[in-house]
């Protein structure tokens, strides 16, 4: 069976990863992807998780409490050089556009911001190194992020990475789907 949007996102990560690696978790939200990538990457591993609201953090730091890898970011992902040694090499970063699931919903991802951070963790992905991006498009902000992301993306130089759209054609109701960016490894 093709496995499910939000499966097979872990999936591009799962795949790649392994104990000891940077990750990044660019939106936190209520800490699920952030959980996850701090148990692939293992105690020796790191796990930075942005999010621009307080109680989006509050929530993570409590689903996540059991593990010591993770630094908590209240801050936009499109800041993330600002907390990157030089020479870091990020393994993987994971994205879940839209808004806090549960939260207030006009406050979202904005297509600026979020074409920064691509930008800023390409350049410090490892060769082989993926950017996974779970875009939901079922809200106005969401169109306008998709668009934006899916210009830009497509203009991308083939030699510098491959990127990959993962999304089931028949589903009604703007169902989410996956952008995933792999660096060519040089």
């Amino acid at each position: 069976m093709l496995e499910r949007v939000l499966p097979y996102a872990k999936t591009l990560a799962k795949d790649i990863v392994q104990p000891g690696d940077l990750l990044i978790d660019a939106t936190c939200g209520n800490g699920h992807d952030t959980k996850f990538l701090a148990g692939l990457t293992g105690s020796d591993g790191r796990v930075l998780s942005f999010d621009i609201q307080a109680q989006a953090i509050e929530n993570a730091k409590e689903f996540c409490e059991s593990y010591s890898n993770i630094e908590f970011i209240l801050g936009s992902h499109a800041n993330i050089d600002e907390h990157l040694e030089s020479g870091s090499a990020i393994k993987a970063a994971m994205f879940n556009l839209g808004y806090l699931p549960k939260g207030d919903k006009s406050i979202t991802t904005e297509y600026q911001t979020t074409i920064s951070a691509v930008e800023k963790i390409f350049s410090a992905l490892a060769p082989g190194g993926r950017i996974i991006i779970v875009v939901y498009h079922g809200h106005p902000e969401g169109k306008v992020e998709k668009e934006a992301l899916t210009e830009f993306l497509a203009e991308w130089p083939q030699k510098e990475a491959q990127i990959l759209e993962y999304r089931y054609i028949n589903q009604r109701n703007d169902a989410p789907y996956i952008l995933c960016i792999e660096k060519n490894s040089k």
